[in-house]
C-alpha cells in the first residue's frame, strides 16, 4: 500500500461516524460490519493491481509483508489492552473470550508474517 493511501484512510476512519460511538443496535452493527466487508472488498482488486505490478520477485514482497506485520502488531497490541480492561473491570466472559481468541489469533498471524518475511531471504538465497 503507498504511504499517501495509508494515510487518506486513517483520515477517513478518523472522521467516520461508525467510530463516534457504540452501536447498541445489533441490525446496526451488523449494517456498519458489511460496509467494512464491501470497502475491503472493493479495495482487494486494486492490491491484487498493485502486487502484480510492483512484486517482482521474493524481495519486492518483503516490504508489504513487514508492513503488514508492523500493523497487526499495533492491532494486537491495542486488542491486548481492551482484553486487559475487560477482565479488570470483569466483562462478560464470552466478550473476554472473544477478544482472547482475537489476540491469540493476531500473535498467530504475527509469527506466520514473520516466517513470510524470512521465506523472501531463503527462497532467493537457495535459488541463486
Amino acid at each position: 500500500m503507498f504511504p499517501i493511501r495509508r494515510t487518506w484512510q486513517a483520515l477517513a476512519a478518523f472522521t467516520s461516524p461508525s467510530w463516534s460511538y457504540a452501536h447498541t443496535n445489533p441490525e446496526q452493527l451488523e449494517v456498519l460490519l458489511a460496509e467494512q466487508s464491501a470497502a475491503a472488498n472493493r479495495e482487494a482488486a486494486d492490491h491484487a493491481a498493485e502486487a502484480a505490478a510492483w512484486n517482482v520477485d521474493e524481495l519486492h514482497v518483503q516490504p508489504g509483508v513487514l508492513e503488514v506485520r508492523r500493523d497487526v502488531l499495533a492491532d494486537v497490541h491495542y486488542l491486548e489492552g481492551l482484553l486487559i480492561g475487560a477482565r479488570h473491570r470483569g466483562l462478560d466472559s464470552e466478550l473476554i473470550e472473544r477478544l482472547a481468541a482475537a489476540v491469540d489469533t493476531g500473535h498467530e498471524l504475527t509469527v506466520l508474517l514473520a516466517d513470510v518475511a524470512r521465506a523472501t531471504i531463503t527462497t532467493r538465497t537457495a535459488g541463486h
